[in-house]
């Protein structure tokens, strides 16, 4: 399904970063950060521009190849690994930050990944999410039309335990990440801390 929907000259979903990850990217260590279902690379190339180590994986080998061609262009180095999340290793203490714009996942998974991306974030690390919620089946203007694969503010509470939430909240914004995701839109954005080692 990506393969076929990335196939085209098109950057499908823009290749400007999504405005929430902007808004908060100064909030990120500088270091190592992981970008989730990151596809034809546009957030993980404005982070390699800010300075920032970044590797991106994504399901797709046809997005993933359009990401390093983005990055070629802007002139930054990014790392990209083309992997299931369900398989994906997140190893324990290894990030600074994960990122998850729009990683739109079946319930069971998505649990499993954010246990592994908590437990994944060092000490003082942060994740930042933006997502749809249920309340988007009522606008239509991106993200997967079943409520399976939507998310609340409060499952994410709980699956992502263990983290402080600096920011978290259900809204309805203006969403501009290209011509898929287009529109007044319904979405959860969290960011969140995992507690500084004590001293």
């Amino acid at each position: 399904m990506w393969d076929k929907r990335y196939n085209t000259e098109e950057y499908v979903y823009g290749k400007h970063p999504n405005r929430f990850l902007v808004r908060h990217v100064d909030r990120l260590p500088k270091g190592k950060v992981l970008c989730l279902a990151e596809g034809e690379g546009r957030n993980a190339v404005y982070l390699a521009e800010q300075g920032l180590s970044v590797v991106a994986v994504d399901s797709s080998v046809v997005g993933l190849k359009k990401a390093q061609k983005l990055a070629a262009s802007r002139d930054v180095e990014i790392k990209t690994v083309v992997a299931d999340l369900a398989d994906f290793t997140i190893e324990p203490e290894s990030w600074d930050a994960i990122i998850s714009i729009f990683c739109h996942l079946p319930a069971g998974l998505r649990k499993k990944l954010h246990k592994k991306c908590v437990a994944g974030l060092r000490p003082g690390g942060i994740f930042l999410l933006q997502a749809y919620t249920p309340d988007q089946l009522h606008y239509g203007t991106g993200g997967p039309p079943v409520i399976e694969l939507l998310i609340s503010l409060a499952e994410l509470e709980q699956e992502l335990n263990g983290l402080i939430f600096e920011e978290a909240r259900e809204t309805v914004c203006e969403i501009k990440d290209g011509k898929l995701h287009d529109g007044q839109s319904a979405v959860v954005q969290i960011v969140a801390a995992k507690p500084a080692a004590p001293f």
